[in-house]
């Protein structure tokens, strides 16, 4: 496979001052993972940023940074470029997207940069609950639901919520696993989704071997069997 057919994704999170941008809420922190055909690489980016501006008190209870941990941080216009250089033309993973792309607009347009599509980012979320409808579908539910390990996530730290929400996004798709096997609904819905968002997604295809139809051709011949003397 050469590295144009590589599917290249970036989970992404942010920590904000606040819940709303549109009241004059800023970005925090950063934070990026970053996947290949679906699985990590190991190469992230995160960052703190100094907002210019107090966190509220309920940002800090959720997420533990304090405005002297960012006091000497830099600026969003100082590292803008490097955050951008990141991403490139990687499709967006992100959980409530409209929350996150809603707060990176609103800084990016304050540095006349490109803005992101809401359209073009999968959304976890939107995933999450049309897979399984009236459940809780939050990140700490979607971690028990899939016995991933949440024993390090003390507070809400963007890299940790982004690594978390990488294996999240992975069982969504359906796991690691490849071969004959049943397709869940919610690799389904997750397909469905990725392809509406992006005209681009590489769909990955994992035919049978010879050995594998054998082995189901064998199964059905015994289940006929079994049947038939019922």
């Amino acid at each position: 496979m050469t590295i144009s057919q590589c599917t290249r994704e970036v989970i992404l999170d942010t920590e904000t001052t606040g819940l709303s941008y549109e009241n004059g809420d800023r970005i925090v922190e950063i934070a990026c993972v970053e996947l290949i055909n679906h699985v990590p690489t190991g190469n992230t980016y995160q960052v703190y940023i100094n907002p210019q501006m107090k966190m509220s008190p309920g940002a800090i209870a959720v997420s533990g940074i304090t405005d002297e941990l960012l006091a000497d941080k830099p600026f969003f216009y100082e590292i803008v470029d490097d955050f951008l250089n990141f991403v490139g033309d990687a499709k967006l993973v992100i959980h409530n997207a409209k929350f996150d792309i809603g707060f990176l607009n609103s800084e990016l347009k304050r540095e006349n940069k490109p803005l992101f599509n809401l359209e073009d980012v999968v959304d976890t979320l939107e995933i999450a609950r049309r897979s399984f409808p009236g459940m809780p579908v939050n990140l700490d539910a979607l971690c028990r639901r899939f016995s991933i390990d949440t024993s390090v996530r003390v507070k809400h730290g963007a890299l940790v919520d982004s690594r978390l929400l990488a294996d999240v996004y992975i069982n969504l798709l359906g796991g690691r696993q490849s071969g004959l096997s049943f397709v869940t609904e919610a690799s389904t819905i997750a397909a469905k989704v990725c392809y509406k968002n992006h005209k681009n997604y590489v769909v990955r295809h994992f035919p049978p071997t010879e050995d594998e139809i054998q082995v189901h051709n064998d199964f059905l011949k015994k289940l006929g069997s079994h049947l038939g003397s019922v």
